[in-house]
Order: C-alpha cells, then sequence, then structure tokens
C-alpha cells in the first residue's frame, strides 16, 4: 500500500496530514545533515588555512596584546575605507580609524567573523603577512562554500556560510584574545665582578 507519493514538481502527496508532516521533518533531519556534512568537507579542504588555525598557531603563539572592536549589534558588512584622513574600517555605520592598511585588513577578518576580542600582534612588521593569510583564508572559505554547494538553493549557501562563520568564530573566542599587554623579559640586573 503506497501511503504518499511524489508529484512531478517535487510536493508530497498524501492522503493524511500526519504522514505529510513526518516526511518533511524527514525531509528537514536529512538537510540538516547534510548541512554538517558539507560544512565539515568544507572544513577538510581548508586545512591549514582554516581561520582559527591560522589564529591558534601563527598570531597566539607571538607575542600580541588584547584589541576590542566594539561590533554592532547588527552584523554589517566591513569594509576598509581610504579618507583624507588616513585609513579607516568601516562597520556597519561605525568607522574605526586605523594606523596604517595591514592593520584594517587584519582587523576586518575578525569584523567579518564576529570576534570583538581577539589578539593584535605587537611586531606590526608581522602584521601584513598575518593580514595577507587571514584575507587569503576567508576568501577561499567562501570559495569553497560556492564550490561545495553549488548546485543547492541560495538559502542554502546562506545558511552553510553562517555555519562556517559562526564556527569559525566560537573558535577564534575560545581559543581567546591573550594578554592585555605583551610579556617583554628584560633581564636588567647586571652582575658586578
Amino acid at each position: 500500500m503506497n501511503v504518499c507519493s511524489i508529484n512531478e514538481v517535487g510536493g508530497i502527496i498524501a492522503p493524511n496530514p500526519s504522514v505529510t508532516i513526518v516526511a518533511l521533518q524527514t525531509q528537514k533531519v536529512g538537510a540538516v545533515s547534510s548541512l554538517a556534512s558539507l560544512a565539515a568537507e568544507v572544513r577538510q579542504q581548508l586545512g591549514e588555512a582554516w581561520l582559527p588555525q591560522i589564529y591558534r598557531e601563527q598570531i597566539l603563539t607571538k607575542r600580541t596584546r588584547a584589541y576590542n572592536l566594539e561590533l554592532p549589534a547588527k552584523q554589517g558588512n566591513a569594509e576598509v575605507q581610504y579618507t583624507l584622513l588616513g585609513v579607516e574600517l568601516k562597520i556597519g555605520r561605525r568607522r574605526v580609524m586605523c594606523p596604517d592598511l595591514a592593520t584594517a585588513r587584519y582587523l576586518s577578518v575578525f569584523a567579518r567573523t564576529g570576534n570583538p576580542d581577539f589578539a593584535l600582534p605587537y611586531d606590526i612588521s608581522q602584521l601584513s603577512r598575518l593580514a595577507d593569510e587571514l584575507e587569503f583564508a576567508w576568501h577561499r572559505m567562501l570559495l569553497l562554500i560556492d564550490n561545495v554547494a553549488e548546485n543547492r538553493s541560495a538559502s542554502f549557501c546562506t545558511r552553510l556560510r553562517r555555519t562556517l562563520i559562526a564556527a569559525a568564530r566560537d573558535e577564534i573566542a575560545q581559543a581567546g584574545a591573550g594578554a592585555d599587554r605583551p610579556h617583554f623579559n628584560q633581564n636588567t640586573k647586571q652582575r658586578r665582578a
């Protein structure tokens, strides 16, 4: 006995409404597991280019200071702008003055992930290289999401993107922002002979 069938459009036709609900719940569970499996596939393809891994292995291992970027409640787009006064990072309606382009690029990655507290390298000569790596990892993640979810709907791609960004945000927050000030090893005692 055939309880329900699928019409040409892909909808479920069921004589009993409870069967339709069970079938829709089954489809929803399948979509969630598919979302989780695609998110895991993107993370696996990223490998060492996963943002939290770069943060843990290349930033937190160096001398850093904690930085607090006051993010707006509603997540806006972070963009670097050049003004007459210098380089600014615009997050939603808020503008943050930055001393140079490398700092603005570095801060923009954390603004996009939604991390208000993170570690900022104390050595500014390393900031440009780290900003390059973080931006590369960010854009590679977005390209992999588009590639993996190529035949899916736009809403599915958005959910996958939000899932991966939330996972990156949580891992970066779990790693911590580091110390407020960098620790300097200074041996000022001098021996007298």
